[in-house]
């Protein structure tokens, strides 16, 4: 009797640890990230008249390739903090019947930084320095003739361009 109200205890007390352990405020929960990282650096490069090989060079393969709409790669990017709300991004690129860039849509637009579009840099707001506390520029020393300085300068003045030689492409033609 006394064995299996102890056997009985126990297994209460570990139930409960075990239930506690997961609902409990301080347990750390991963951030979950899917899809394709875009950046805005990214977008910058684009350029139209791109090819695809180029645009998966700098954007990676796309997530999506639609069958019904072979001209359009879509990526998508989505994040979840740990215990937080989901925040997801999505960008089109779509190309012609020639293989090139034609336009983006989505969440990104080029030259646009997004932090700027947050923080609202372009409101016009600016900070003026007071003019006590701006130092001014010296004015450079010239080198003296002969020093290590004016031998440095005449190096690099005197530096030639050599241009750099091309491979010639292999003759392919059976023999």
């Amino acid at each position: 009797m006394q064995n299996t109200k102890l056997l009985l205890t126990s297994f209460t007390f570990v139930g409960l640890l075990a239930l506690a352990g997961c609902s409990f405020p301080g347990v750390y929960k991963i951030d979950i990230q899917q899809g394709n990282v875009v950046t805005q650096d990214m977008i910058d490069q684009l350029r139209p008249g791109m090819t695809r090989k180029q645009v998966r060079f700098i954007m990676g393969n796309p997530l999506l390739t639609d069958t019904f709409h072979a001209d359009r790669w879509d990526y998508l990017y989505s994040l979840q903090p740990g215990g937080g709300e989901r925040q997801q991004e999505r960008i089109s690129v779509i190309f012609n019947s020639n293989d090139q860039l034609v336009s983006l849509s989505g969440d990104f637009m080029p030259g646009v930084s997004r932090d700027e579009a947050i923080l609202g840099k372009d409101s016009g707001t600016t900070v003026a320095t007071p003019v006590e506390n701006v130092e001014k520029p010296k004015p450079e020393k010239p080198v003296k003739p002969g020093s290590l300085l004016d031998q440095i300068q005449k190096d690099v003045d005197g530096v030639e361009t050599v241009p750099v030689p091309t491979p010639q492409p292999l003759d392919t033609s059976p023999q």
